[in-house]
């Protein structure tokens, strides 16, 4: 079922309890193929709970959540299926320091997926290059910049030839001049038509990128619309009240 009008993301009113802290709260979204969606908002409102329900880091108690054709439910084996079509980046960049550059991106395809060590790093390679850290491949991660590791991870993920991309935040553990580095390699992957969907308060990158612009507070999706309107006429008081604090005006 890979119907090119079928949404590759849907939500149909899931929720989700951490406890009995209701995180997510009747969250409607269907994300279309190739569409770049960027999820704003205050801490706590959710967004990273959203999209780590996507691959099933995070299960949700209501409510129907089909990604690529497969329903996300219990069953294991549907799981593992989903998570192989989507690739995840974090904050932290979740590198093992005690392998290279290069081993941190042929560990999953040689052990998950059994692809031979050879074909494995040649498929790495590529990635790095995509990534502009070809030169960086032997190193460990420890000898690298926050930036380039940060690159590294994005290159790991892509190396399992996802469909989909995740992106919690990937840029708020770095240094302000390291940032853009790692949006102009998220700008470049947005260009080339790979399905993404990113948490992130870089209102620049949401601008040149996004498709759609999603503002979730206290659990609940409370606006989506295009970048150009949602940065110039947000429709929502808490929006509104968001943008202005962190656009500063």
């Amino acid at each position: 079922m890979n119907d090119t009008t079928e949404p590759i993301i849907r939500f149909d009113q899931v929720n989700k309890w951490f406890g009995d802290f209701h995180v997510l709260r009747d969250i409607d979204l269907h994300v279309a193929r190739g569409e770049r969606i960027v999820i704003c908002g205050p801490s706590g409102s959710g967004k990273s709970t959203l999209i780590r329900c996507i691959n099933r880091l995070e299960e949700h108690q209501e409510g129907r959540l089909v990604v690529d054709g497969i329903e996300l439910t219990d069953d294991i084996k549907a799981i593992d299926r989903v998570r192989k079509n989507v690739g995840m980046v974090f904050q932290q960049f979740n590198l093992f320091p005690h392998l290279t550059v290069l081993e941190n991106l042929t560990l999953s395809p040689m052990w998950v997926g059994k692809v031979p060590k050879k074909e494995a790093e040649e498929k790495a390679m590529v990635q790095l290059e995509r990534v502009r850290i070809a030169e960086q491949a032997q190193k460990f991660p420890l000898q690298l910049s926050g930036g380039q590791q940060q690159r590294v991870a994005i290159a790991r993920a892509l190396c399992l030839t996802p469909r989909i991309m995740l992106f919690d935040e990937p840029t708020s553990a770095l240094d302000p001049e390291m940032i853009k580095e790692v949006l102009d390699v998220m700008v470049e992957l947005a260009n080339q038509g790979i399905t993404m969907v990113c948490v992130t308060h870089e209102m620049g990158f949401a601008k040149a990128v996004a498709d759609r612009v999603i503002f979730m507070d206290q659990g609940q999706i409370v606006e989506q619309n295009t970048p150009g309107e949602f940065f110039t006429r947000p429709q929502n008081e808490r929006s509104r009240d968001f943008l202005s604090k962190i656009l500063g005006h």
